[in-house]
C-alpha cells in the first residue's frame, strides 16, 4: 500500500510543504502518482524519508544529503551504520552540553554570581556545586545553610579571590603541620583548626564547634571532600578531622 502526502506528513511529523519541497528538489520523489497526479509514497520512499530526516537531525544540508543517499557505492546497511556512528557522537556532545548546563544551574542556585571565565580563574577545576547535594542533604533546612546562601550571593570576583587565598593559606599551614609531624591534638594543629572555623564564620555562616566537628567528619566520609585535602598531602583529610575534633573538645564547657 502507498500513502498520501497528508498521511506521510502526519506519520513522519513533517509538513506537507516540506514533502513538496523535497519532491521539487529531487531529494524525495514519491514512487507513485494517482491518475489525477496526486503523490503516493511507497515503503521505499518512507525508508528514504527516514534517512533524510536522520541526516537533517545531524545538521546536514539537503544538497549533501542527496549526494550521500544517491551514492551507488553505499548500501542501506552502510548508511545506517554511518548514521549510528554520527548519532552516537552527537549524543555524547549533547550529554556534555547537558552536563554543562546542569552545572551552570547548580552554580546559579548556589548564588555564585561569576562569569564562566571568572569561575575558571577563581576555582580552576574545583566546582563548589559538586558538593552542594551532600551539603544540602545534611544542612539544607538549617539557618546556617540559609545564611551561607544569602551571603555568597553578594560576593564579587574579588571576594572569591580573597576567600580562596585565605582558605589556601590555612590549608597550606595544616599540611605543613601534618608533614612536620605535629600531633593533631597539639596546640599548633588546634589553633589552625580554629582558624579554619573562623574562616567559615567570616565568609559563610556562624560555624559552631558542633557544626565544625560535623564538617571534619564529612572530610573523611565523602570521597570528594577527602580528595580536596589529600590531593595536597595524602592523609591530610584525616589529620584535619582530628585537629577539628581536638579543637572542639578544647572549647567544650
Amino acid at each position: 500500500m502507498s500513502l498520501s502526502v497528508g498521511q506521510v506528513s502526519r506519520l513522519a511529523g513533517v509538513t506537507v510543504r516540506t514533502l513538496h519541497h523535497y519532491d521539487e528538489i529531487g531529494l524525495l520523489c514519491p514512487g507513485e502518482r494517482t491518475a489525477a497526479g496526486y503523490r503516493r509514497y511507497t515503503d521505499d520512499d518512507l525508508v528514504r524519508l527516514q534517512q533524510v530526516l536522520l541526516y537533517r537531525e545531524l545538521g546536514f544540508p539537503l544538497e549533501e544529503i542527496a549526494v550521500i543517499l544517491d551514492d551507488p557505492q553505499v548500501d542501506e546497511v552502510t548508511q545506517l551504520r554511518r548514521q549510528h556512528e554520527l548519532l552516537s557522537r552527537k549524543s555524547e556532545r549533547l550529554r556534555e552540553v547537558i552536563a554543562a548546563v546542569e552545572r551552570a544551574i547548580e552554580a546559579r542556585s548556589l548564588g555564585i554570581a561569576l562569569t564562566p571565565r571568572e569561575r575558571l580563574e577563581v576555582f580552576g577545576r574545583f566546582r563548589p556545586e559538586d558538593h552542594e547535594a551532600e551539603v544540602e542533604r545534611r544542612w539544607g533546612g538549617t539557618d546556617a545553610y540559609a545564611e551561607s546562601r544569602r551571603r555568597v550571593a553578594s560576593y564579587t570576583k574579588g571576594d572569591w579571590v580573597e576567600l580562596k587565598a585565605e582558605a589556601e593559606a590555612i590549608g597550606a599551614d595544616l599540611a605543613a603541620a601534618f608533614t612536620g609531624g605535629l600531633p593533631a591534638g597539639g596546640v599548633r594543629a588546634m589553633d589552625l583548626a580554629e582558624r579554619h572555623r573562623l574562616h567559615i564564620c567570616r565568609w559563610f555562616y556562624t560555624c559552631t564547634y558542633d557544626i565544625h566537628r560535623c564538617l571534619g567528619e564529612l572530610y573523611v566520609s565523602d570521597p570528594r571532600f577527602t580528595a580536596a585535602y589529600d590531593e595536597v598531602t595524602p592523609g591530610l583529610a584525616g589529620y584535619v578531622r582530628e585537629a577539628i575534633a581536638a579543637n572542639a573538645d578544647r572549647h567544650s564547657p
